[in-house]
């Protein structure tokens, strides 16, 4: 079982969890979280106050609706669709991508989600 979050992104507020790998519960011990969305294809990302290097959760290719730490960025990644590097219909970040949870719904919601649009993610109660 994961640790319950909500993810609160411009008018769009999804449930989600962190898995319990080392990397997620840094972030966990971080929130909540608030920043403003950079977009990039069907991705948004944003810098958290979190250092970890690659684990063994990383990956290259992702599935929507999974949640990522961007280690060279020092980012947390919502993946929902392709990104400027996806080939055909596969989810690729810049690089690879710790994978540290996932959004339980409905992921493709946040494609409404604006550049400069505030992200909130808070431990869900």
């Amino acid at each position: 079982m994961g640790i319950p979050i909500r993810i609160q992104a411009g008018s769009i507020a999804l449930d989600a969890e962190l898995h319990e790998t080392p990397t997620a519960m840094a972030i966990e011990r971080v929130l909540p979280i608030e920043a403003e969305a950079a977009t990039w294809g069907e991705e948004i990302y944003f810098s958290i106050p979190v250092a970890q290097q690659l684990d063994e959760t990383a990956k290259e290719v992702v599935q929507v609706g999974d949640l990522g730490y961007w280690p060279r960025g020092k980012a947390f990644c919502i993946f929902f669709g392709p990104t400027p590097m996806s080939r055909g219909d596969e989810i690729r970040p810049a690089s690879a991508v710790n994978i540290v949870g996932r959004v339980l719904g409905d992921a493709t919601r946040l494609r409404s989600v604006q550049d400069g649009e505030l992200v909130r993610i808070d431990r869900k109660p």
